[in-house]
């Protein structure tokens, strides 16, 4: 399963980088062969993370896989001549994958990698009666 397609890289880092790094038969043009073998290695190492706690595959993908996808395909596309910019974010990618597979990071997620439940509404309890008929003596 991917999490994140050619689209996100040309929207995210432009199509004249990522033509850059795909073109290599001087076409002229994006390969998306290239583009998608480095979105299906990021991938392979992002389920290698999240397998530590989510079945898989993910019933739905949170943006933040889009993300860390996108970042991780960018840094393989540039094989060994990636600019410091984008190995701080590869590094930064799998910081956070590191964490997913902790459980420091939540994805918002259940365990079977469906959108979990939340409890997002107000929860009122009364700490009880300060005055009540049987307290009153009377004045009541």
């Amino acid at each position: 399963m991917t999490y994140a397609s050619v689209q996100d890289l040309v929207e995210r880092y432009g199509e004249q980088e990522i033509l850059q790094l795909t073109d290599r038969a001087h076409a002229g043009e994006i390969d998306t062969a290239v583009a998608e073998r480095a979105l299906t290695d990021a991938a392979a190492e992002i389920d290698g993370y999240l397998a530590a706690r989510y079945v898989l595959p993910l019933a739905t993908v949170p943006t933040v896989l889009v993300r860390l996808c996108a970042d991780l395909a960018r840094y393989y596309l540039y094989d060994d001549h990636a600019p410091e910019q984008v190995v701080q974010r590869h590094k930064a990618a799998v910081e956070v994958l590191r964490r997913i597979s902790t459980g420091q990071v939540a994805l918002g997620l259940s365990d079977t990698g469906e959108t979990a439940e939340t409890s997002d509404g107000a929860d009122m309890e009364s700490g009880g009666r300060v005055w009540g008929r049987a307290d009153s003596k009377g004045f009541i």
